[in-house]
């Protein structure tokens, strides 16, 4: 027996209806997403720590999540693990003729080529709904909003909704933050100033798209060195016996100014 096929047993015995874990019986493909979306930062943070065991451990957690949906789809006779297996790899040798059908491309070839099979997708996956095409199809609003909003502007770019330079960006941001502004000094209310903000990040994404970064990835950086920062402050004032509670903000600047200057 593969492992995979052991992999595939185990599953299939913690889901028997009169031996199986309870836990996993009760269980339903809307139930585990949030374990699908914990096991899949978990894969992150293991990259980004450069944790290799760490990895290895957690790529096996969320091919267990793959594992799971699957036997359910069984049991309701919807799908089953071999085809999900069939359906990525038709689609993999689908979009990449340069590699499986020898046909020559360059890269602004393949980005083309790329692109018209994602749109043929969605247009195929449309027809059996009954809906009309759209750019923003099949762009999960489960994505963290940072990412989503990349994609969004992404394909909006493609068809030709988008700044050609960065300049007109620097001049679009510096509006969202006259807005920001007039909204808080008019009183305009929490939610005029939470859609005002929200029109500044969404300029920050653009900003980033423009200078290809990845805006999530930018923002994690950020996190991680902010709590590094926070952690050295926390380490300072432990060694005079203080808290952050207990020290002014003038004391916790004084450390975070030398936590940079470290850095």
């Amino acid at each position: 027996m593969s492992q995979i096929e052991s992999l595939l047993e185990i599953m299939e015995i913690l889901r028997d209806p009169q031996t199986g874990c309870p836990w996993d019986l009760k269980q339903t493909y809307k139930t585990i997403v949030p374990h699908t979306l914990e096991e899949v930062y978990e894969v992150i943070d293991a990259i980004e720590n450069g944790d290799i065991a760490d990895l290895r451990e957690e790529l096996g957690d969320l091919l267990f999540q793959v594992v799971f949906y699957a036997q359910i789809g069984k049991e309701r006779e919807d799908f089953n693990f071999a085809d999900v297996v069939a359906g990525i790899s038709e689609k993999l040798i689908r979009r990449h003729p340069h590699v499986f059908n020898g046909k020559i491309m360059n890269e602004s070839e393949l980005s083309a080529s790329w692109d018209q099979f994602k749109r043929d997708e969605r247009l195929k996956k449309n027809k059996k709904k009954g809906k009309n095409e759209s750019l923003m199809d099949n762009i999960p609003l489960v994505l963290p909003a940072l990412t989503r909003a990349a994609k969004i502007q992404n394909r909006a770019a493609k068809a030709g909704f988008d700044w050609q330079t960065i300049e007109p960006v620097w001049k679009k941001f510096q509006e969202e933050m006259d807005e920001i502004h007039e909204a808080i000094n008019d009183n305009m209310g929490q939610d005029k100033i939470e859609d005002e903000l929200g029109d500044l990040l969404c300029v920050c994404v653009n900003l980033a798209r423009h200078l290809k970064v990845d805006p999530e990835k930018a923002l994690r950086r950020s996190n991680t060195k902010f709590e590094r920062r926070f952690r050295y402050i926390e380490a300072g004032l432990a060694a005079t016996g203080k808290t952050p509670e207990e020290s002014p903000l003038e004391e916790m600047d004084a450390l975070w100014e030398e936590a940079k200057k470290e850095e």
